[in-house]
């Protein structure tokens, strides 16, 4: 079966082995941040919809769970901000039902943390990863650029909210820009937020592949630990690189192409990223990206780390 929502799994920086579950068309968000690795957001909204057919997702991790595949967790990721997917709890509950021995992880720009509706959709998820990039509401328009009825404030009221109640973990991402989020003023405030939110854990993170502008470059591992020390006694992770994926192979051509494929679509890869995530021989992912290319499907952009693939947009 070829998945349309699902890729991966591919092994996450913060979550191990993860089973990408993609609910929002490309590209769908409520913010349209500096750094995104998926490219500008088309259709910047805080409108929910049934974007993908809720029953044709739940077909797809019925397909691939049924195998009893090796993963830390089925992740709600991909494209665009996933919480916008209505049938989001719908979901949940039929993993919760039908494959309780899998957690389940959910990336969330936080925007709709402060709906209740939304809050009792994912009560039942394990960890939620909610961003939290700026606290002053210059540098949160400067990075997220977010639909403009949402402010800075209305993201952190909706962290709180949604931590009261909220029984699993969560871990609280931060993603740093040099000369914008890591001065002295916002950490500062990000640390008053940070002791009143008690999240489960803080991980900071920065640019790994290329983001939406051009401008945006990773920071120095001399800043994040700056970060990480002015954060103190708060506990701090800095995101490092995730370990290579060896119990996973893909020998025939057809399921190799279709699965660089699928993890291009949601973020550009190097070989070596492909490699990692897939288990596949480099020589083969050589073979299947020049194919790609010949295709017109994807195209290569140089970058200081290597050259990334991303998928040929119309």
């Amino acid at each position: 079966m070829n998945y349309k929502y699902l890729f991966g799994p591919v092994p996450s920086r913060r979550l191990g082995i993860s089973l990408g579950v993609d609910l929002v068309p490309y590209k769908i968000c409520s913010f349209n941040c500096v750094y995104c690795e998926c490219g500008k957001t088309t259709n910047l909204t805080l409108e929910r919809s049934e974007f993908f057919s809720t029953k044709s997702i739940i077909d797809e991790l019925t397909d691939f769970l049924k195998k009893k595949p090796f993963l830390d967790y089925i992740t709600f990721s991909g494209s665009g901000e996933p919480t916008l997917h209505s049938g989001l709890g719908k979901i949940v509950d039929f993993l919760k039902t039908d494959f309780p021995d899998y957690k389940i992880a959910l990336l969330t720009n936080s925007s709709l943390l402060g709906d209740k509706k939304v809050q009792d959709e994912i009560k039942k998820i394990d960890v939620v990863v909610p961003s939290l990039d700026a606290v002053s509401e210059e540098a949160f328009n400067q990075i997220n650029r977010p639909l403009n009825t949402i402010t800075a404030r209305q993201i952190i009221d909706g962290l709180y909210d949604f931590s009261k109640n909220y029984k699993g973990k969560i871990w609280l991402e931060i993603f740093i820009i040099s000369g914008i989020n890591d001065n002295q003023n916002e950490l500062d405030m990000f640390k008053q937020v940070i002791a009143d939110l008690h999240p489960d854990k803080i991980q900071i993170n920065s640019l790994d592949r290329p983001g939406t502008e051009l401008w945006v470059k990773k920071t120095s591992d001399e800043v994040l630990n700056q970060v990480k020390e002015y954060l103190y006694p708060l506990s701090v992770e800095i995101i490092s690189k995730p370990e290579a994926i060896n119990n996973l192979k893909v020998e025939e051509t057809d399921n190799a192409v279709n699965l660089i494929l699928s993890i291009i679509k949601r973020r550009p890869c190097t070989i070596e990223d492909l490699q990692t995530a897939t288990g596949i021989p480099v020589k083969k992912i050589k073979e299947n990206i020049d194919k790609l290319i010949n295709d017109k499907k994807i195209e290569d952009n140089k970058q200081d780390r290597g050259n990334f693939y991303r998928i040929k947009l119309n």
